[in-house]
């Protein structure tokens, strides 16, 4: 983990207000609830600082932020300059916005370890949602109670932990459902923590693969004590359509394909019987020895995971994965190609 910047210390400013804020205010208006409805904590009352990395995210970031109005201070951290409202959306809902320059040569810090090391933060919690993610009325009150130090461990999933960070689970909407099976449910991430506590690991020494420049393989070592979890559920519209998720997941496969090939590591180590993220990534490394490995993770997915419960959502979801296993070891092998004949091309 790097070391940890004083928050007295730190330089980073967010930027002038935007003239077009009235403008989002009048479009959007920040005041009204969620349609859902639900027992929210009231605005502004939860000691927490909500981080958002961005890039034109308009389309998904009202509503994220309409759902984190409770959070006492809200931060956007955008990718160098968005070109939609995505700076006046946010100083609209009462959020401040940083600007982050990737170093695509080197490949790091990226987004949300630099947040966590740059900006001086208000409150000793920090909360980490991309902008398609929605927070559920039952997490927010639990989150205000894990901040409070009120929460006791209460249902099935619920585990207390040190106190200091907690796992949260996420709930995959695809083609218009919740999407239960195919491996993507649980899904857990630590993303409520004290700011001091962790950091993002980083995988091997890669440099740009075109993933962007946030993490989303790389995920939360902790200094100290051990993450409790949280019961309640939050929800993640990642895919609106189909062509989102090959876009997205065409540039995380050539990550996939590069880590592959250079055996790029993190701080969290493959374990069968770990925590989600150590069982996810012994069952990874694995199965990048086995043949066949698109068609296998079909039925992987489909059978052994219960893809076929929900139904054609759920057959295309794990047919798009065994094609992003095939992609994978397409690009892995020409990038073994290239490197092994350079530029060379015929005269």
């Amino acid at each position: 983990m790097s070391d940890i910047v004083p928050i007295n210390e730190r330089t980073a400013r967010p930027l002038p207000e935007d003239p077009r804020v009235q403008e989002c205010v009048d479009a959007y208006d920040p005041s009204r609830p969620p349609s859902e409805g639900g027992d929210w904590p009231a605005k502004g009352s939860v000691p927490v600082t909500l981080i958002v990395p961005v890039l034109n995210e308009q389309r998904n970031l009202p509503g994220c932020l309409r759902r984190t109005q409770w959070a006492k201070e809200i931060v956007v951290v955008d990718s160098d300059a968005s070109t939609d409202l995505t700076v006046p959306i946010t100083q609209a809902f009462g959020g401040k916005v940083y600007r982050f320059t990737y170093n695509r040569e080197i490949g790091w810090p990226k987004k949300r370890n630099w947040s966590l090391d740059n900006i001086p933060w208000e409150n000793d919690w920090v909360l980490i949602l991309d902008a398609d993610e929605y927070m559920t009325p039952e997490l927010a009150r639990e989150i205000e109670a894990a901040v409070n130090g009120t929460w006791t461990p209460e249902g099935k999933k619920a585990e207390a932990g040190s106190g200091d960070a907690y796992w949260l689970n996420r709930r995959f909407m695809f083609m218009g459902r919740w999407i239960r099976g195919c491996g993507y449910y649980p899904s857990w991430n630590i993303r409520l923590f004290k700011h001091w506590v962790g950091r993002y690991e980083r995988l091997g020494q890669l440099g740009d693969t075109g993933s962007g420049d946030n993490e989303v393989h790389e995920h939360i070592v902790l200094k100290g004590g051990k993450a409790g979890f949280l019961q309640h559920d939050f929800l993640h519209f990642a895919y609106p359509d189909l062509t989102v998720w090959v876009e997205k997941h065409n540039r995380y496969s050539t990550w996939e394909a590069m880590s592959e090939l250079d055996d790029a590591t993190g701080e969290i180590k493959p374990k069968l019987l770990g925590k989600p993220i150590e069982r996810r990534r012994w069952f990874k490394k694995h199965s990048r020895k086995l043949p066949m490995r698109p068609t296998l993770r079909f039925l992987y997915t489909y059978v052994l995971q219960r893809g076929f419960l929900d139904g054609y959502a759920g057959f295309m979801m794990c047919r798009l994965l065994g094609w992003y296993e095939l992609i994978s070891i397409a690009k892995r092998e020409d990038i073994k190609i290239k490197r092994k004949l350079g530029d060379q091309m015929p005269d």
